[in-house]
């Protein structure tokens, strides 16, 4: 079926289309009668506007480009989520790229929504992002940009962060005060700054509770359930037994746990752990893991909020916004 346009209806009511245009984008210089009879008959053809063309006119569209690592894990999923719900109640619809952790793709994902005249940009940084050269491209062009979780030092825009520090810090006091004290730490890649943040916390915990940093109970690994099952793996056979573990991530931590049961070990008798995210399947195992929750719907809400806030208000200045999180205690402690 053709779709209406302007034309149409000034040629039914022989009128101007600029009129027309005039009138259904509530100018003061039309008439209020003409504006009634314009939306009346706009209505009768079933016109919509053609977002195309508005965005060809205004030079950005009513789209949010949004940029994550991986749309697999838990926490992205959530925080997408909580993008898209502000979006659309707000008018706004999201195109989403994912990085699958390559910067390569990463840039070119970047190039695209800007291709793609978006209103704005809410991005998570991948793994291997050592500088933000390519996100500064964006910030010349006057598109506002919302950093979230995992950001970009170097660039000068809002962002949403947790204290991962505090956190981590927080998590192996609370594992020292029950007791454990041979406690290790399955970090994330290393340059990651949010990993590099998690694994200040656990060595500053354990040096101001006086317990010795052991180099062989840290170990740098990936983030999928695998990762943690093999450096588990690699501690049993170096006979570096932990009676507690501190994880990057809950899929660490979980395969961290398959591992020690396999090896005939208790969770949490023989060994403790403790993951971050609070995944949804987290609290589904057996037993149950205790885990960092870092309120990642709430954090993609916060982050759609301040991305509008900046579409809507050209000269609001870039904020920093340190969430919340919360060490939910489950039976893995």
């Amino acid at each position: 079926m053709k779709h209406s346009t302007i034309i149409d209806i000034a040629r039914k009511l022989k009128i101007s289309a600029s009129t027309v245009s005039r009138a259904l984008n509530d100018h003061p210089d039309i008439k209020k009668e003409t504006k009634i009879i314009v939306r009346r008959v706009a209505q009768e053809l079933h016109y919509s506007p053609n977002p195309i063309a508005k965005s060809l006119q205004s030079n950005r569209t009513m789209t949010i480009g949004v940029i994550v690592p991986e749309i697999k894990h838990d926490f992205f999923a959530s925080a997408i989520s909580g993008i898209e719900e502000v979006a659309y109640h707000s008018g706004y619809t999201i195109l989403l790229c994912q990085s699958n952790e390559s910067v390569d793709r990463e840039i070119i994902n970047t190039n695209v929504l800007i291709h793609h005249r978006v209103a704005g940009i809410i991005a998570s940084i991948t793994q291997t992002t050592t500088n933000g050269n390519h996100f500064q491209e964006i910030i010349k062009r006057k598109i506002p940009l919302v950093f979230f979780d995992r950001v970009c030092d170097d660039i000068i825009t809002s962002k949403i962060i947790i204290d991962d520090y505090q956190s981590a810090f927080d998590a192996v006091t609370f594992l020292i005060h029950k007791g454990y004290h041979k406690i290790a730490h399955f970090a994330g890649p290393q340059g990651v700054g949010i990993y590099e943040k998690r694994l200040k916390g656990y060595i500053d915990a354990l040096q101001q509770n006086h317990i010795p940093f052991i180099e062989g109970l840290m170990l740098h690994v990936g983030l999928d359930a695998k990762n943690g099952y093999d450096a588990m793996d690699s501690l049993f056979a170096s006979h570096l037994i932990p009676d507690a573990i501190f994880t990057v991530n809950d899929p660490v931590a979980l395969g961290a746990c398959k591992r020690v049961k396999e090896a005939g070990l208790k969770i949490p008798d023989d060994v403790a752990a403790i993951g971050f995210s609070n995944n949804v399947v987290a609290s589904m195992v057996d037993p149950p893991l205790t885990t960092i929750d870092q309120f990642p719907f709430e954090m993609g809400r916060k982050a759609a909020e301040m991305l509008i806030l900046s579409i809507e208000n050209d000269t609001r200045e870039p904020q920093t916004i340190i969430m919340d999180t919360k060490l939910i205690i489950r039976e893995s402690t």
